[in-house]
C-alpha cells in the first residue's frame, strides 16, 4: 500500500486498484498534484483491506486483477459502499463488460489506454471537485 497527498487540505479520497504498479504510481502521484488524497493497491484482496480502514470517495478500479475480476468485486463492495463512486479502467472492454459494469454500479468506464485528463475529468464528475 503506497499513500501520496501533495496539499493535505483536499477531502476527496482516491484508491487506485490496478495489478500494474507503473499505472498506480503514475495515478497516484499525478492525482496526488491535483490535490487529491490518493492510495493504490495491487490485488483486489489489498483493496478490501484498505476498504476497511477508510471509504473513499473514488474508486478507480481495473477489470482483470490477478485474484479476481473487478466487475465481480463491485458487487461485493457496493452494498458495504453504497456512497463510493467507480471509474472501472481497463485494457478488456467490451460490450459485455460494459453492460456487466454499469449494472453493478460502475459510474464509468474507460478504456486503456486512457489520459489523465480523462480520468480527472471523470473524477471531478463524480465529485463536483473542479480540481
Amino acid at each position: 500500500m503506497y499513500t501520496f497527498n501533495e496539499t493535505m487540505t483536499s477531502p476527496i479520497k482516491i484508491l487506485i486498484v490496478d495489478d500494474e504498479a507503473d499505472i498506480c504510481y503514475f495515478l497516484s502521484s499525478s492525482l496526488a498534484k491535483k490535490g487529491y488524497n490518493t492510495t493504490f493497491s495491487c490485488s483486489l484482496e489489498e483493496a478490501r483491506q484498505q476498504l476497511k480502514t477508510g471509504e473513499p470517495d473514488v474508486l478507480l478500479l481495473d477489470n482483470h486483477l490477478p485474484d479476481g475480476k473487478g466487475v465481480d468485486f463491485v458487487n461485493h463492495i457496493k452494498p458495504l459502499y453504497p456512497g463510493l463512486k467507480i471509474i472501472m479502467i481497463t485494457a478488456h472492454d467490451s460490450p459485455q463488460d460494459r453492460s456487466k459494469a454499469y449494472g453493478n454500479g460502475v459510474n464509468f468506464f474507460l478504456s486503456k489506454p486512457f489520459t489523465l485528463t480523462e480520468i480527472s475529468k471523470a473524477v471531478e464528475l463524480l465529485t463536483g471537485s473542479g480540481a
